[in-house]
């Protein structure tokens, strides 16, 4: 792959946003989690949590969108892009939830590969509960371990980004793209 497409991974409330726009800062091209605008379109259409209530529309939805980033990425005159979550991301929240879903989530999972994958841990101090993101600490956690597990099992190598300030947290990104 000529164009290195980086994704940033972790449960929810990681940091994961917040490096994203750190990035965005030191002029990198970012795209950021689409599945809030998904929440956001569902509750206009009076949907309240469209992910616990049709969980499988709602990974549909964010499986085609993901797909898009990564083919608008691989247009990107940069040589690198950085995402806000990736396409096994889908797998690992049906897994989650214990749902199944069609072949063509894993085969899509299978079909556009990442360059690198770095991973945010869970963060109790940073931890924040909104309308969009109603997951516990203690489900960020679980869904952590499921996080884990998808990209693991796609041969992805996890790269652990230590709990620290955002610069830091963006020098040690940085400083990992050539490893």
């Amino acid at each position: 792959m000529d164009k290195e497409i980086i994704v940033l991974i972790g449960g929810p409330s990681s940091g994961k946003t917040t490096l994203i726009n750190a990035l965005i800062k030191k002029g990198h091209i970012c795209y950021p989690e689409i599945s809030r605008d998904v929440i956001k379109e569902a509750q206009k259409q009076g949907i309240e949590q469209l992910f616990l209530e049709k969980p499988l529309l709602f990974s549909e939805l964010l499986l085609e969108g993901r797909i898009k980033q990564f083919k608008q990425a691989t247009e990107e005159k940069e040589p690198i892009v950085f995402i806000d979550r990736g396409i096994p991301d889908v797998l690992a929240y049906m897994h989650y939830i214990g749902d199944s879903y069609p072949d063509s989530f894993h085969k899509a999972c299978s079909e556009y590969k990442y360059s690198k994958i770095f991973i945010l841990p869970p963060w109790k101090d940073i931890y924040v509960s909104d309308k969009e993101r109603y997951e516990s600490y203690e489900q960020a956690i679980l869904i952590q371990d499921h996080l884990k597990e998808t990209y693991s099992s796609f041969g992805y190598e996890l790269i652990e980004i230590p709990k620290d300030t955002v610069e830091n947290r963006v020098n040690f990104v940085l400083q990992n793209l050539s490893k």
